[in-house]
Parts: C-alpha cells; sequence; structure tokens
C-alpha cells in the first residue's frame, strides 16, 4: 500500500522540490513526455558510482547522505569504504512498473537502483593487526542477488542487511525497496517520490 508521507529533506523534515510535479504519464508524437527538471551528472562525493549518475539536482545530497553510510559500515565490517557503488541506473523516462498512468521516479532523475559494492584489497600495512576475516582482505565484489540471502549468513549478507537498516534509520529516503519487493532480487531501490513505501525484508 502506497501512503502519502510527510515531504522530507536530507533530516525528513522539510518538503522537497518535486513533491508537486505531475506525475501522470501523456505521450507525446515523440513517445513517453516526462517532467522537466534540472539535472546534474553527479560521480559521487565520499564514495564513487562505477560510472556518474544523471539525477535531479535536489536528490544529489540524499545521494551523498547515502554514501556516508556506505562509508562507514563498510568501514565497520571491512576495514575500508568500497571503491565504488555499482548501480542499475538513475534517470530513465519510462513508467511505473504496474503503474501505467504513472511516470517513475525514474523518469525525473529522482531514484537510483544499487546492485551493490566493489572493495579494493585492504592496505597490506593494515592487514596483520585487522580483524577484518582473511577472505575480506582481498578485493571483492558484494552483489545482493548473490550475498543478500547466503545460508549460512555470511559476512556479505550481514553487511547488505546492516546497510539497508541503517539507510532506513537515516530517513534519507521516503522509498526504499529491495528483495522482498517484486523485481528487486538484485538491487536496493531509493527514492524521494512524495509517498511513503518500503519494502526490503
Amino acid at each position: 500500500t502506497i501512503t502519502m508521507a510527510h515531504p522530507p529533506s536530507v533530516n525528513a523534515t522539510e518538503t522537497y522540490t518535486l513533491d508537486n510535479v505531475e506525475r501522470r504519464a501523456t505521450k507525446t508524437a515523440k513517445g513517453l513526455k516526462c517532467p522537466d527538471v534540472e539535472f546534474v551528472s553527479y560521480p559521487g562525493d565520499i564514495v564513487k558510482y562505477h560510472r556518474p549518475v544523471k539525477v535531479y539536482s535536489g536528490f544529489k545530497p540524499h545521494l551523498r547522505r547515502f554514501e556516508e553510510i556506505v562509508r562507514d559500515t563498510s568501514i565497520h565490517f571491512y576495514g575500508r569504504a568500497p571503491l565504488k557503488i555499482k548501480h542499475l541506473g538513475t534517470f530513465n523516462c519510462r513508467k511505473i512498473r504496474g503503474y501505467p498512468n504513472l511516470i517513475s521516479e525514474h523518469g525525473v532523475g529522482n531514484g537510483i537502483d544499487v546492485a551493490g559494492f566493489d572493495f579494493g584489497p585492504l592496505p597490506k600495512s593494515e592487514r596483520a593487526d585487522s580483524e577484518v576475516p582473511k577472505h575480506a582482505q582481498r578485493a571483492f565484489k558484494v552483489r545482493l542477488k548473490r550475498h543478500w540471502q547466503a545460508k549460512p549468513k555470511s559476512l556479505h549478507a550481514k553487511f547488505l542487511d546492516t546497510l539497508a537498516r541503517r539507510v532506513l534509520e537515516a530517513d534519507i529516503f521516503r522509498v526504499v525497496l529491495g528483495p522482498a519487493y517484486p523485481g528487486h532480487a538484485d538491487h536496493f531501490h531509493l527514492d524521494m517520490a512524495p509517498y511513503r513505501l518500503v519494502s526490503v525484508w
């Protein structure tokens, strides 16, 4: 069920500039028409994305806060931040799957799909005294598709679970979807739609 949320800012306390943007899907002779908003190309400030993301300018602070949580959670589990955040896309002028009359938040550059994280090796100077397991001291990749439901619960699964919970606690996105939501087995979807929807576990 989709319910309207109090419009938050990065700290979930202020209105958001896209709240009143019309999202009803309309077609022109050239195809689907998406709202005209201000886009920026953003590579990531705290943790880089594997390729720069095209997003609405007001969405960038939410991504930056997400990167901080990624960094801090990664340091807790692995002793270092990831080199890259692997995403499946941001801006894409399309409708919401299952809602043929509504523009997706991707259609206004107001959402991101995060598939995982790429880690470099732990510096050799830190390995001797590190509590990070040996297998996680090498370079590796964490992916929701592979690691979310790993049994027994692996280090990577615990990392992803903790990351999702910290993102929700920080309340920086209104919509947080993960493997529990149909079509999201391989990624987290994060956006700032004018409603609240959470389905991760």
